[in-house]
């Protein structure tokens, strides 16, 4: 059963482009499901019925998750249960497609409705702080500036921010060439803070870090190596810290920040899909509510009966 597990996996890695993050939760979640088959003697998927299934979820909706000393227990997340839902019947699609299973019984699960949560926002004042330049100027701080300029400016995910190589930018005429969700790339255009942040940290700040040894990234830790998603979310949020910023910001926040603050001065929603590297313009359309709790907001605000 692990065997048929791993062939879907480098079915993710090879043939879907899926990111190494991606990879790894549906490894987890289908590592939940093997262990719970394995206490029910089941040593084949063939084996594995649709009540199999059901049971397992069940068994999941009911377990207890591990929380810290001093938190009382609790029961996991529906959105938990959905991503789970979500991996068998990728996996069950996977093996059916490859004629490995003779039959789909994970088409008959049904995804509970998941709970839309509303991207947060910086506020334009929020960002001018955070976005304000940093004395002196080192190799560190200039490259602090350049990720937190392009991650507001282009709307770049975290791992793409981490991978974007010199070839990538084009900052001469103001676009970057962006490698997103499964190998798919997009044209991204560069404010001009962002391409004068990058410009100064291009000139002044990565021939200083750069060794024998370092690749091509754009971004470089201080020993001269590319940085790991914890490393660099660590530096930002560093960074977020020393700025005086009160608010928890994580790297998605200024990507959120980007799709919102367009949406706002009147950007259309399919252009913002474009920008963000959406293949389905409902994950866009997320910001239309938050555009709309704007609009609500400036009414009450303003309107003489509010």
């Amino acid at each position: 059963m692990q065997t048929l597990v791993e062939d879907f996996l480098q079915y993710l890695r090879h043939e879907r482009g899926q990111s190494e993050h991606t990879q790894k939760t549906y490894a987890a979640l289908l590592g939940k499901f093997l262990n719970w088959a394995q206490i029910q003697k089941l040593t084949d998927w063939k084996e594995v019925e649709l009540k199999h299934l059901t049971a397992f979820l069940m068994f999941e909706r009911e377990r207890l998750v591990e929380v810290k000393e001093g938190q009382s227990p609790r029961k996991l997340s529906s959105e938990s249960v959905y991503l789970e839902i979500a991996a068998l019947r990728a996996f069950y699609k996977f093996a059916e497609n490859e004629k490995i299973l003779p039959l789909n019984i994970a088409e008959s699960l049904s995804l509970p409705r998941r709970w839309k949560r509303l991207p947060k926002a910086l506020s334009d004042l929020e960002i001018t702080q955070l976005l304000t330049l940093e004395i002196p100027e080192t190799p560190r701080t200039l490259g602090d500036q350049a990720v937190l300029e392009l991650a507001y400016a282009s709307g770049l995910r975290l791992a793409e921010l981490r991978n974007i190589r010199m070839e990538q930018l084009h900052l001469e005429v103001g676009f970057i060439n962006v490698i997103g969700k499964g190998n798919k790339e997009r044209v991204v255009p560069v404010g001009s803070k962002a391409v004068q942040a990058l410009q100064r940290y291009l000139e002044s700040g990565r021939p200083k870090l750069v060794t024998p040894r370092s690749p091509a990234n754009v971004f470089l830790t201080m020993r001269g190596t590319p940085f790991a998603a914890v490393t660099l979310w660590k530096r930002i949020k560093d960074r977020v810290k020393r700025s005086g910023v009160a608010r928890n910001v994580t790297p998605h926040m200024l990507r959120h920040s980007f799709a919102t603050h367009l949406l706002e001065h009147g950007a259309d929603l399919r252009v913002i899909q474009e920008l963000l590297g959406h293949a389905n313009i409902s994950t866009t359309e997320i910001y239309t509510h938050v555009s709309g709790s704007r609009l609500r907001e400036v009414h009450r605000k303003f309107h003489p009966r509010g």
